[in-house]
């Protein structure tokens, strides 16, 4: 078989391979199904760079096959040159002009997109929310009503929501691809942009900006419910006193073990203020902990033994780290999954 149909074959394979695997994917991790007003913004700027770019390979095709057609050497026939065009100014101007065109048709809907999603003057008419990027986690202040959570941001739908992000370390990037753009979180400036969706459910984050190690699982999500919902969940977690949880006798044993060894210095559970850590006042009522991993009590034994392990470099396994036996890390498993505040959960966005 001749060496071009070998390759003519793989790249076939390839093809339909990149093909296949381009319908991968989760529907709320895309901006190719925009559900939001940023992400509807971003979509049309899509459509208008595809198109401007499918123009101008088009035309430059065109003129390459005719030039290979007209000027190709037929046999038995003198080699015949175009003619030469340099020195012309009019061709020089038309094609210095013809590219900074289609760039100003491009940047300029695109800086104004980005500024008026940036356009924080009529924050004051909605609702604002602290976002503190840390290595690799996401921490969600709500401080009109005094409520602070992580890796889960609520959000009601159809209500324009200002997002005030912040860095407490390295560079990150939030990026809600199916809502909005990113937006990097920088350490020492606050950015601030609004998103708005149009759909309850639940849609995935992530980090955009390369921060470390584990940058890969630096994921979140943002729980988007009716007004109603979001209103139940918001005084549900205002009012909610982790004293008085009714725990049974296993996971009181792991709440003690969870005083005794510290662990809310770094976790605030309820009004306790710190954010060293994420804050785990509803951790019981998450999808997912660490970024990934299921909520289940075997993860996160095997978290609470050695997170080192389970998320490099996460920086919670510090040298003042307590080492837990496997029936005390079962223990205050049992407790933090008994932390529900709330009956408004990510299933309430899902139905």
């Amino acid at each position: 078989m001749k060496s071009w149909m070998r390759r003519l074959r793989a790249l076939a394979v390839l093809g339909s391979f990149a093909i296949l695997l381009a319908g991968c994917g989760k529907e709320n991790l895309t901006a190719m199904i925009p559900k939001g007003y940023g992400a509807e913004q971003s979509m049309d700027l899509i459509i208008l760079t595809t198109v401007v770019m499918s123009f101008v390979f088009l035309v430059v095709i065109t003129l390459l096959i005719t030039v290979l057609i007209r000027f190709r050497k037929k046999k038995d026939e003198e080699v015949r040159n175009p003619k030469q065009v340099e020195g012309s100014v009019l061709l020089e101007i038309v094609w210095t002009s013809i590219p900074i065109i289609l760039v100003l048709i491009m940047a300029v809907p695109t800086v104004m997109a980005e500024f008026h999603l940036a356009d924080d003057s009529d924050s004051e008419e909605h609702m604002n929310i602290n976002v503190t990027a840390n290595q690799y986690w996401w921490h969600f202040e709500y401080d009109e009503d005094e409520i602070a959570t992580s890796q889960d941001l609520y959000i009601p739908v159809g209500e324009k929501v200002y997002i005030h992000l912040l860095s407490n370390d390295v560079i990150h990037s939030f990026w809600v691809p199916s809502l909005s753009g990113k937006l990097d979180a920088n350490p020492e400036n606050t950015n601030t942009f609004f998103i708005e969706a149009y759909e309850e459910g639940i849609y995935y984050g992530k980090c955009a900006e390369l921060c470390g190690p584990s940058h890969s699982l630096m994921d979140f999500k943002v729980i988007v419910l009716s007004e109603e919902d979001f209103d139940q969940w918001k005084d549900d977690m205002k009012s909610f006193d982790p004293d008085q949880l009714e725990l049974d006798s296993v996971a009181q044993e792991g709440r003690d073990l969870y005083e005794e060894n510290s662990c809310m210095n770094c976790h605030a559970i309820g009004d306790n203020s710190t954010d060293i850590g994420p804050n785990l006042t509803n951790f019981g009522n998450r999808e997912n902990f660490a970024g990934y991993l299921d909520p289940t009590k075997e993860e996160l034994v095997r978290w609470i033994m050695d997170p080192d392990e389970v998320k490099e470099d996460n920086k919670m396994k510090n040298p003042g780290y307590p080492e837990f036996e496997k029936e005390e890390a079962e223990k205050i498993a049992e407790y933090l999954l008994q932390l529900k505040p709330t009956s408004v959960t990510p299933d309430n966005a899902s139905k």
